[in-house]
């Protein structure tokens, strides 16, 4: 991912991973960058604090794990057992 294309995104600390999980084509990376994706993501929820100034962050949080469910789902094929 370029540096320009970074400086473009609005949630950097998270999204970087997200982008790079979205566009990796090799399953066994793929794999990878799902959960260094859901990490990333998880570790930025646990620092936010619940306020009006994150509700566009947790809006677009909620998008990318939909998106990272669907990776896994359809081109990794997991299970959706258990997810909501």
């Amino acid at each position: 991912m370029s540096e320009q294309m970074v400086r473009d995104l609005r949630y950097p600390g998270w999204q970087k991973t997200y982008q790079e999980a979205l566009i990796e084509i090799d399953s066994d990376k793929l794999k990878e960058r799902v959960a260094a994706a859901e990490s990333a993501i998880f570790n930025r929820l646990q620092a936010m604090l619940p306020n009006r100034d994150t509700v566009r962050e947790r809006q677009a949080i909620e998008d990318a794990l939909s998106s990272l469910r669907y990776l896994k789902r359809e081109t990794l094929e997991f299970s959706t057992c258990g997810e909501q």
